[in-house]
């Protein structure tokens, strides 16, 4: 066990240096950070319910937990929601938290591209006869929708190979805008009868012409962004916004309060593509669950969603009507704050509730899809009305205090256990060392790579489990003792009986701790979440730290005459031992 001890030690220390994570990462009180004020804005003009502030404080607090941020505070503060986030210069999370609009689920109806070329530009783009594959841009492949169980088929509009970084899944850009050959670009599938487009008319079959490409003439395509677009069904008012709309300025929608009952014209995250949009399908709060994972067979990285309520049947009718529709309508765009995060090619009416996104992602563009899908359906819009970063002065004294009141704590429990356990009390000291080393690496290694931050919180769950792992010792200790008051068992046969008795006290008295630290984490927000993560994590090292180090060293000792022949200064001395007060029954000590 000592050597296993030694070599889990070892190994995370290793993990450390490989790593560079020799400190803690700190949280909002000890390093500073980022504070977040968001005002909310009603249709009406009035102030927000206390309903709809309380569901908006738990949808951002999950948003901001998704993202692995570690001691992050969301509150309400009057009629705003302040988030405080450790660390400077947490940008992601600032943007995290100002997407605020809810999700929305829309068919593509048209997509041309985000802002306006010019004619060297379209020249370089637009083919040569006869050499018209060399000089197309080859795209990444668009996400694609399927069911969960469905057979993933490759978009047929696009023969670019995955990139290995992955793109941002707000990029589903259809390769007919960057192919914009009609002889290369095709339509996804031919169709021998016309598919219902959302208004309930009759749309043309599927054509080559149909794609969202720009005309391959560069001085048409730079006066006309419409030129080779099917309009079919599109209000002609919306049709007037797209035209206009040049995503490569501050115009790309972002904290538009989209109406779910109205086509919409909105831009890619990055600003490449702009998109026209069917009515809302589905809305993000039919979404019950989305996760990121691996495909088993490919080892790609998707997003699995799964719906609830109405959401199952909803999902099932846009995704037929997009499968049935030529290319660009074939795509299902997921618009969040005004913005398209992500549009994937439908490969095939998805039913039952239940689908996959899958594309070229990475774990970081699938984590943070889901995450968006999962915690984008806020009730109300807000505003950032301010951004403030917070000093940790105040929280650095206040560390320094703490650590001088463990450091105290410590102290008392090292003087009292070398006091009354004499010698014993060793393994007391140094089961607490190696309790202490364990708990640095495991914060520090929590923090590197799983987001955790060392708060003031977590300093006093850590500084009151000291209380806690000497008691497991003393549990043991004095178990000891009693064996051997008994008289009739040598040191090595107390330690292993005393351990058997001891072992289930220690299992007991920290199961009912990590249950309390548990529930205490569920239930609690802010600092007491840390304080009970904290208490946590240290009683689990107990356990360890008592069966690895404790009882194995105990057993080590006790082959040493210095505590087998009861010496004065090993705490197991014939006088401590005896139950009477005279010094008589020395042979009780003796091994036999």
């Amino acid at each position: 066990m000592l050597l296993a001890l030694l070599a889990l030690i070892l190994a995370m220390g290793g993990v450390m240096l490989l790593n560079k994570a020799l400190t803690p990462e700190y949280g909002l009180d000890l390093a500073g950070g980022t504070t977040v004020t968001l005002s909310p804005i009603t249709p009406d003009g009035g102030a927000p319910t206390e309903e709809s502030l309380d569901l908006a404080v738990n949808i951002i607090r999950d948003r901001v937990n998704g993202s692995g941020i570690s001691d992050a505070e969301v509150a309400k503060a009057g009629d705003n929601i302040v988030i405080s986030v450790p660390g400077v210069g947490q940008e992601e999370v600032v943007k995290l938290v100002g997407t605020t609009a809810e999700l929305r689920f829309r068919q593509v109806l048209a997509i041309a591209a985000g802002s306006p070329q010019t004619p060297g530009e379209m020249a370089t783009q637009a083919p040569t006869p006869g050499d018209t594959a060399a000089q197309t841009p080859q795209p990444s492949p668009s996400p694609a929708a399927t069911g969960q169980k469905g057979t993933r088929v490759p978009a047929p509009s696009s023969s670019a190979q995955a990139s290995p970084s992955g793109s941002p899944a707000g990029r589903a850009l259809s390769s007919a805008l960057t192919n914009p050959s009609p002889s290369q670009s095709a339509a996804p599938r031919q169709r021998k009868t016309p598919a219902a487009d959302s208004d309930g008319g009759a749309e043309p079959s599927a054509r080559p012409s149909g794609s969202a490409a720009p005309s391959a003439t560069p001085t048409a395509a730079a006066d006309d962004p419409l030129a080779g677009v099917d309009t079919t069904g599109i209000d002609p008012a919306v049709l007037e916004r797209f035209k206009t709309l040049d995503c490569s300025k501050q115009d790309k929608g972002q904290g538009a309060q989209d109406d779910p009952n109205q086509q919409f014209v909105a831009c890619s995250q990055d600003g490449s593509a702009k998109y026209v949009l069917e009515k809302a399908a589905v809305t993000g709060t039919a979404i019950d669950s989305a996760e990121a994972g691996v495909e088993p067979s490919t080892g790609e990285w998707l997003v699995q969603l799964s719906f609830k309520g109405q959401g199952p049947d909803q999902w099932s009718k846009v995704t037929t009507t997009a499968f049935n529709s030529a290319e660009p309508r074939n795509q299902v765009a997921m618009v969040l704050d005004g913005v398209v995060i992500s549009a994937p090619v439908i490969q095939e009416p998805i039913t039952g509730g239940r689908a996959q996104i899958s594309g070229s992602f990475t774990q970081v563009t699938a984590t943070e899809l889901a995450n968006q899908l999962k915690y984008g359906a806020l009730p109300l819009k807000f505003e950032k009305s301010s951004i403030d970063e917070v000093s940790s002065t105040l929280g650095a004294d206040q560390l320094r205090g703490g650590l001088i009141a463990g450091a105290i704590g410590l102290g008392l429990v090292v003087v009292y256990s070398l006091l009354y356990y004499r010698g014993l009390g060793v393994v007391s000291v140094l089961s607490l060392a190696v309790a202490s080393i364990l708990t640095y690496q495991s914060v520090v290694l929590l923090g590197h790579f799983a987001g955790f931050r060392l708060s003031l919180p977590h300093i006093i769950g850590l500084i009151v489990s000291i209380g806690i792992t000497a008691d497991s010792f003393i549990v043991y200790f004095e178990r000891i003792r009693d064996e051997m008051k008994e008289g009739r068992r040598t040191l090595r046969s107390a330690i292993e009986v005393a351990w058997v008795r001891a072992r289930r006290t220690i299992l007991i008295a920290d199961a009912v701790m990590f249950i309390a630290a548990v529930v205490l984490y569920f239930l609690a927000v802010g600092g007491v979440a840390g304080f009970a993560f904290a208490m946590g994590l240290t009683t689990l090292i107990d356990i360890a730290v008592v069966f690895m180090f404790t009882k194995p060293f105990v057993a080590l000792l006790a082959r040493l005459k210095f505590f087998a022949k009861g010496h004065k200064l090993s705490g197991l001395d014939a006088e401590r031992m005896s139950n009477e007060p005279h010094a008589g029954s020395t042979t009780a000590l003796q091994e036999a």
